[in-house]
C-alpha cells in the first residue's frame, strides 16, 4: 500500500468538472475585450496557472492594463456560469470523505484566485474540509514550488511523505520542483499522454482509481491506528 501522510488536489480538472467552463469564459473575455479567441486545445494547456499568468500565456503582447481588463471580463463571465457550482467528478465526494476517514491530511492547490476558490468550497460544503488550501493570489503560480513548499510547513510533512494529484503539466511540474512525488490524472484538462514524461507515480482515468491504490485491500479505519 503506498505510505503517505498527506494528499494534495488541484482543483479544476482534477476535483471539479470545470474546464467547459473556464475555456467559455476565456474565449468570451477574449471577444469582450476585441482579441482572437483561443481555440479549446490552447485555453486547457494553460488551466492551472493564476489567471493572469494565463492570459500573459496565450496574449503576451498585452499590457498590464489590458490584462486587468481581460481579467474582469472572464471573472464576469466565469461566475456567471458558476452560479450553479462545476459538479465534483464522479467518485470525488466519496473518495475525499474516505481518504480523511483514514487518516490522511488533505489540502489543495490551485490556480484559482483565493475569492472563487472559497466560493466553490462554499457551494459544495468544504468550507472547512481541508487542513488547509493555497490560491494563485496569496502565493507564486505554479509551477514554482512556493504553494506546496507553504502547505507542507503548515503541515509539518516531508515532500517525500506527500503526493500531488494534479491533471495539468503545471501540477506536476511544480510538484517535481518541490521534490515531491505527483499523480497524473487523464480526464481533466489534458490527455493522460502528455503528462507521462513528469514521471508520476499513477496515472488515472478515474478518480476511483486514486482511491483504490491508496486503500487496497484494508479497511480504511486502519490506517494511523
Amino acid at each position: 500500500m503506498p505510505d503517505y501522510d498527506l494528499l494534495i488536489f488541484d482543483w479544476d480538472g482534477t476535483l471539479a468538472d470545470s474546464i467547459g467552463r473556464i475555456v467559455d469564459a476565456m474565449q468570451h473575455a477574449a471577444v469582450a475585450c476585441g482579441l482572437l479567441p483561443r481555440d479549446a486545445t490552447q485555453v486547457k494547456g494553460i488551466i492551472g496557472l493564476g489567471l493572469p499568468e494565463a492570459i500573459q500565456a496565450l496574449y503576451p503582447r498585452l499590457s498590464e492594463a489590458e490584462v486587468l481588463t481581460f481579467r474582469d471580463q472572464y471573472a464576469q463571465r466565469y461566475i456567471a456560469l458558476e452560479a450553479s457550482p462545476s459538479p465534483l467528478f464522479p467518485g470525488v465526494a466519496e473518495g475525499l470523505e474516505l481518504f480523511r476517514q483514514a487518516g490522511y491530511r488533505l489540502a489543495v492547490a490551485t490556480g484559482k484566485a483565493r475569492r472563487g476558490l472559497d466560493r466553490v468550497l462554499k457551494g459544495h460544503s468544504l468550507e472547512s474540509f481541508f487542513d488547509i488550501t493555497r490560491a494563485a493570489d496569496e502565493t507564486r503560480s505554479k509551477p514554482h514550488p512556493l504553494m506546496l513548499e507553504e502547505i507542507l510547513a503548515y503541515c509539518g510533512v516531508r515532500p517525500d511523505r506527500a503526493l500531488m494529484i494534479g491533471d495539468s503539466a503545471f501540477d506536476l511540474q511544480m510538484a517535481r520542483n518541490a521534490g515531491m512525488p505527483c499523480v497524473a490524472v487523464g480526464y481533466g484538462a489534458i490527455e493522460l499522454d502528455a503528462l507521462m514524461a513528469y514521471e508520476p507515480v499513477l496515472a488515472v482515468e478515474r478518480f476511483a482509481q486514486l482511491t483504490a491504490w491508496l486503500s487496497p485491500g484494508e479497511p480504511l479505519s486502519s490506517k494511523g491506528e
